[in-house]
Formats: structure tokens, C-alpha cells, sequence
């Protein structure tokens, strides 16, 4: 019987994480379907963004949560400011993330001292 990845593993995030990348490729390297995959998650996550939902406002993205195409591979960058302010929402893509065994990355923010 085939070893199963522990998907725990993938989708921890480190506290100092600025942004995660979610990229629509899973760890055995298969494209996730369907296509619109990124566009539609970041449209249930319209309306966390701050200051909260306002009329109008699932008519764009949350600047949370962004669908793009990263080295050609449809991709969804979620900021750790919707994890600190709606951590249910920050929960619900982390875990679309892991129950579908999609590739994660981090982004830190450089320390300033050692910005030049």
C-alpha cells in the first residue's frame, strides 16, 4: 500500500509569515481542476477585507486574498492580515489548501537592518 503524505506537514505556517502562496499544483505535481480554481476562492473570500464587507464589495477581490499566475501556475496570495483579523477565514483557505493537497510557500518580511 502506497505511503499517504501527511497533509499536516504542508500547510503549517510559520507565525512570521507575511503572505502564503497556495499554487494550484498538488505535492504528486498533477494540475488541480477546475481552471478556475484560484478565481473562485478568492471570490468567496470577497467580502474579508478591511474595514469589512461594504456594499459593493464582492464585486472584487479581497487585497487578502488574490487570485494570479506565478511561473505559469494559477496561484491564490493570502495574506496573514485576514489570518489576524477573521482567523475562520484564514482557517477555511489554509484547510482548502491542505483537504486538497495543493503546494504552499511562505513570504517572510526582511528584518529592516537588513533593507538597503
Amino acid at each position: 500500500m502506497p505511503k499517504v503524505p501527511d497533509k499536516r506537514l504542508h500547510t503549517m505556517v510559520s507565525s512570521s509569515a507575511k503572505e502564503v502562496f497556495i499554487q494550484g499544483i498538488t505535492h504528486q505535481g498533477r494540475i488541480f481542476r477546475p481552471s478556475d480554481w484560484a478565481e473562485r476562492l478568492a471570490g468567496v473570500m470577497s467580502s474579508f477585507r478591511p474595514g469589512g464587507a461594504q456594499p459593493g464589495s464582492h464585486l472584487s477581490y479581497s487585497p487578502w486574498c488574490v487570485p494570479t499566475v506565478i511561473n505559469g501556475v494559477k496561484s491564490v496570495i493570502v495574506s496573514s492580515e485576514l489570518r489576524a483579523c477573521e482567523p475562520m477565514a484564514w482557517d477555511f483557505v489554509m484547510n482548502f489548501a491542505r483537504d486538497n493537497d495543493l503546494q504552499t510557500a511562505q513570504a517572510c518580511a526582511v528584518p529592516e537592518q537588513l533593507r538597503a
